[in-house]
């Protein structure tokens, strides 16, 4: 895992050393209810609601979530701003 901060936005990597995901399933993991079709992903199970639900919270506070292959598995970035649209980073609004 990484994180970095660059300009209004900060960064967070998750990578793991597993299989990856297939090229035909990468642009469908953030489908609800989506499951790879391969056996080994059958037997560990998963209803398919995780990925969809982080995207719809990363989304909710105005970020993205990618997910890509690496020769090592596969890695999810999670890109959220610094500050909610409108608003300056560090800058405290009063009520």
């Amino acid at each position: 895992m990484t994180c970095h901060h660059a300009g209004q936005q900060v960064l967070t990597s998750v990578a793991d050393t597993g299989a990856g995901i297939a090229p035909d399933d990468l642009p469908y993991v953030f489908e609800p209810l989506y499951r790879a079709e391969s056996s080994r992903n059958r037997a560990t199970g998963g209803a398919g609601r995780g990925l969809a639900i982080a995207q719809r919270v990363v989304h909710a506070h105005a970020g993205t979530i990618t997910a890509t292959n690496t020769p090592e598995g596969a890695r999810f970035t999670v890109v959220l701003p610094t500050a909610p649209p409108g608003r300056q980073a560090g800058v405290v609004q009063e009520p």
